[in-house]
């Protein structure tokens, strides 16, 4: 077994002044001969390889903190950390530093840092300039003693001895006493000046400072004397928020005492550096880097401990997925894993990766499942965020689980479809849930992210792109069109054909929610266009998909019009004259002709989709749906003559009609004899049968047609059915 007392997580700190892990492994001091000097040296616990290599610089200051980290810079913007699994081996390490350097190990900082426009004004002071005089702790110094700490701020040398000075006196206590006095008397000026003490201490950025403040026994004092800001004409009341608003819900009893004090440290500092505190000037916008550490290591050991404790997550897990547990522990649960997912993003990535994968092993999955299709509001709202963090660590850990669900359950309790469900179901007016949805199911049917996540092994990507893709078109596309095609139905239009309109054509009804959604399922179509391109061109087919899309080009909702045109114009760009075969003998560019004409003379958005679509027809050539668009609706388009694209189109076409001419006269008249020429009407049986044959596209596979699922046997009525189930659930009204 290795030695526990040696390992240590490396750390270094970002150009964000976040920090990053390098890797677990375990530390040496010895002599390198290519350092000339005694050094740090820290070999991965997985493979041995170098993880650190580190001189001890005789003049290099290193800070001990929180008994278990040693920080040192190496360079301008290089900061460094050693966290050790036990305080023995950072206190063995710190000899070993202190050593080197000629110190006493009880020192925190080996070194003074010393600002380079000081150094030489230091070196000249006589050596009592290294003390300096505290005034003593009573009411009738509180000025001096802040007018004190105010002023050494600028000089990093002054910072560093007022902070020696106030740990080894024990100052910080008994300035906390002098508050209780202050509060008790009323005394407002004694208050301000404790205000402006406990700013500037905070200011000194010393961890050491910051033990001793966010203790149990200090912590409350510190908010304390933090409330009465001399700028507001009444404090704040930030203790009564702490103690008597915020509640600590322990969802199940946490037995360890250091953890639980843990949590209420981090929430409390947090809420100090975040609330309490002003938002620091450019000047002191590095003074608080120190507390910003301390909340991060705060976190790490938080969702350590947890993490370790596997008998309180499986209890979680089991309450969280009893159809006994109540609905206001399940709502503190449900909460408390949202919370604990967001502590792990203080993590770096192998320890995230630990994190996320104790959670899958204990179920978060099958248990998210349960949980998102409640009717509980807050309930969801946080099992989608909890949603978000499983699908942004790994989307390929998500699709494994849908997919191999599918095998045992029905298509109405997929977790995917109980996403889309929530989707579509979503009652806030501005469709904020829906909106974050719809970008998991992006991330969750994106091939680039398939090919990102998914294991290197020679065709694994292929095969995930492939067997998941058809799951999915399988068993879920019904659920994310049913509303489209359900606003899109025959039915829908007859009844809706009584309110009447001066249209040519018939009006898409949609209320302002229902357009919404329908957008987000466009966009989200359209981006399936551009990414699946045989599995979502069978569907298209399949459905006639794009005309009952080009349905809501009629809508009174413009940016519902422009979606819809946004996805046949992903369609046109492809140039797959497959798409285009299918657009010809659907004649499905009348629908954009006649929003253009019915848009008149306006110059909007709208207009200038429609003619963008057209040019570039008529830019990139696409001779077959030129020849559609002037043979069929040329007499319509001629009088728009302030923009070129449709006299163009014309050109175009009369080109191609010259050329072909010309190549037919070149050939001998014995080749154009009937011998040669084939009936019209076999031309068109042929043309047909072509058109109607599945394309097989080069070096992908070609899926059989999407299998009708059992909710589809009878489609049009299967949305309605699912939406009235809907209890308390305004969706489309």
């Amino acid at each position: 077994m290795s030695d526990t007392r040696r390992r240590v997580k490396v750390y270094t700190l970002n150009e964000d002044r976040q920090w990053d892990d390098r890797g677990t492994g375990h530390v040496s001091s010895t002599y390198v001969e290519r350092l000339k000097g005694m050094s740090l040296l820290v070999r991965a616990e997985s493979d041995g390889s170098l993880l650190l290599e580190s001189k001890i610089n005789p003049n290099t200051a290193y800070q001990k903190q929180q008994d278990t980290l040693i920080v040192w810079s190496e360079a301008e913007n290089y900061d460094l950390a050693l966290s050790f699994q036990e305080k023995a081996g950072c206190d063995e390490i710190w000899e070993k530093i202190c050593q080197v350097q000629g110190k006493d190990p009880s020192v925190e900082v080996t070194q003074d840092p010393i600002d380079e426009s000081e150094e030489e004004r230091f070196e000249e002071m006589p050596e009592t300039s290294n003390l300096i005089d505290l005034p003593t702790c009573e009411l009738s110094k509180l000025e001096e003693i802040a007018d004190l700490v105010t002023s050494v701020l600028s000089s990093p040398i002054r910072r560093e001895k007022l902070a020696l000075a106030l740990e080894n006196e024990g100052y910080i206590k008994k300035m906390l006493q002098l508050f209780q006095t202050c509060e008790n008397l009323d005394n407002t000026e004694g208050l301000h000046h404790l205000y402006e003490i406990i700013r500037g201490i905070l200011f000194l950025n010393k961890a050491t400072l910051f033990e001793v403040m966010f203790s149990d026994e200090c912590i409350m004092d510190v908010v304390g004397c933090l409330e009465y800001d001399p700028a507001l004409a009444q404090p704040k009341r930030h203790r009564e928020f702490l103690t008597k608003t915020a509640k600590f819900k322990e969802v199940i009893p946490i037995t360890d005492s250091e953890l639980r004090q843990k949590i209420h440290q981090t929430y409390r500092v947090q809420y100090i550096q975040d609330v309490i505190l002003p938002t620091p000037s450019v000047f002191e916008e590095n003074f608080l880097s120190t507390l910003t550490s301390f909340i991060f290591f705060n976190k790490v050991e938080i969702v350590s401990m947890l993490q370790e404790d596997e008998k309180f997550l499986s209890e979680v897990f089991a309450q969280l997925t009893d159809d006994a547990t109540d609905d206001d522990k399940r709502r503190e649960l449900v909460n408390f894993f949202k919370e604990f997912c967001a502590f792990s993003q203080t993590l770096q990535p192998q320890n995230r990766d630990a994190f996320f994968k104790t959670l899958a092993n204990l179920g978060i999955l099958p248990a998210l499942e349960i949980v998102m299709g409640m009717d509980d509001l807050q309930v969801r709202a946080a099992a989608t965020d909890i949603f978000s963090y499983l699908v942004e660590f790994s989307p390929s850990m998500v699709r494994e689980f849908v997919m191999q669900e599918a095998q045992q359950s029905d298509d109405d309790i997929l977790l995917i479809n109980v996403v889309i469900e929530q989707m579509i179901c979503d009652t806030d007016p501005e469709l904020g849930g829906a909106v974050q949805l719809m970008g998991l199911l992006r991330t969750l049917i994106d091939p680039e992210n398939m090919l990102a996540t998914a294991n290197v092994r020679s065709c694994t990507w292929k095969a995930e792109k492939s067997e998941f893709l058809n799951f999915f078109y399988n068993h879920c596309m019904h659920v994310l069109t049913a509303p489209l095609l359900a606003n899109t139905s025959e039915d829908k239009l007859e009844k809706d054909a009584v309110v009447g309109s001066t249209k040519s054509s018939t009006i898409c009804p949609d209320n302002y929610q229902t357009a919404q959604l329908l957008a987000l399922i466009l966009e989200l179509l359209t981006f399936c266009v551009e990414h699946h391109t045989y599995h979502i061109k069978n569907y298209i087919m399949n459905k006639d998909l794009l005309r009952r899309v080009l349905i809501l080009m009629n809508s009174k909702h413009t940016f519902l019009a422009l979606c819809a045109l946004r996805f046949m114009r992903r369609i046109i760009g492809l140039k797959d004259e497959f798409y285009n075969r299918y657009i010809i003998k659907g004649n499905l560019f009348e629908p954009v002709i006649n929003a253009l004409l019915d848009n008149g003379t306006r110059y909007n958005l709208l207009n200038s989709a429609v003619i963008e679509l057209f040019e570039f027809i008529r830019v990139e050539d696409i001779k077959s749906l030129t020849s559609h668009i002037v043979d069929n609706f040329y007499k319509e388009l001629e009088p728009i003559e302030y923009v070129q694209t449709f006299k163009g189109l014309k050109t175009k076409y009369e080109q191609e009609k010259d050329r072909q001419n010309q190549k037919l006269s070149s050939v001998p008249s014995i080749l154009r004899s009937n011998r040669f020429r084939r009936d019209a009407r076999a031309l068109d049986e042929d043309e047909e049968l072509w058109f109607n044959e599945d394309e097989e596209e080069e070096g992908e596979a070609v899926v059989p047609p999407v299998e009708k699922s059992k909710a589809e046997d009878d489609f049009p009525d299967s949305y309605e059915k699912f939406m009235e189930t809907k209890k308390g659930i305004l969706c489309f009204t």
